[in-house]
Formats: C-alpha cells, structure tokens, sequence
C-alpha cells in the first residue's frame, strides 16, 4: 500500500516541532515544477530558521503522514506576524490540508501577545498562491515587499 493512500481528506491537520528523526522526510517534501519559482525548498527554509531567532517552524502532518511545512516570523514585540513560507506537498494538494495548517496558524498567532494582523506576502503571477490566501481571509494591503504582494489576515 503507498503512504498517500493512507491519507484522506478526513485525515486529522497538526503542526508538529521537526526533529533530527524527521527533518529528512520534511526536506523531501516538494511543491510542483510551476511552484517552485514561488516557495523556498524546505532544507533552505529550515537552515534559515536556525540563523533567526524569531523564526517559528513546523512540519504539517495529515495524521501520521508529513505533508507540507510552515514557517512564522514571530515577534512578540510587535503586533503584526508574518507567514514567511508555507508549502503542501505536491501529492497532497486539494486535499484540504493546506486550509486546515492555515487555520491551525492563524489559531496559533491569536495567542501570541499583542497579535492583531497576520501578514504574507506572494508573487502575484498566475499560478501564484494568492488566490489561496484571499479565498482564506488574506486582503491586499497594497504594499508590496520586493516583487511580492502583502496581504493581511485580521485577528
């Protein structure tokens, strides 16, 4: 039996804190060819993370299965997060899991102090992520971080 048929849209979302026994899984999660102009791989991501002290990191899983990774810049001196990247794996797309970690962050930040908004920013060309974000709640602020659009997510 593959590990995907294992995981169903019914599976359970958690985020759980990567450790030296799964970081190899998690850094051989990857989006689709056409993704990949948008999203950091994970190995970099992850070594990012251990140079930023504010970084927060988890590995997205659908019951016992590793399916994706999400990184916060999380500053609890001021009130705005930032989504700084956010990946399904290519095979577990449209499942549903992608909303479900979203919502699983976006619970996480409401408990951080001060917290009222929830920033990402994308590039927003056609196979981009951003209709992701808005069908989500995100709204384009209008700023614009380099060549990415930022929108806000109201907490």
């Amino acid at each position: 039996m593959s590990e995907i048929s294992t995981v169903t849209v019914q599976s359970i979302v958690t985020l759980q804190e990567i450790t030296a026994e799964t970081v190899r899984a998690i850094c051989n999660l990857s989006v689709t060819e056409a993704q990949k102009n948008f999203v950091a791989p994970n190995a970099i991501s992850i070594a990012q993370a251990h140079f930023e002290p504010k970084a927060w990191f988890r590995a997205i899983y659908a019951d016992d299965t590793p399916v994706g990774f999400v990184m916060l810049f999380d500053n609890p001196e001021k009130p705005i997060y930032f989504l700084w990247r956010f990946m399904i794996d290519t095979q577990y797309q449209k499942l549903g899991f992608g909303r479900q970690a979203i919502q699983l962050l976006i619970d996480y930040v409401k408990t951080r102090p001060q917290a009222t908004d929830l920033l990402v920013s994308y590039v927003p060309k056609e196979g981009g992520p951003g209709p992701f974000y808005h069908k989500l709640g995100f709204v384009p602020t209008g700023e614009m971080e380099g060549i990415e659009e930022v929108a806000s997510y109201k907490l």
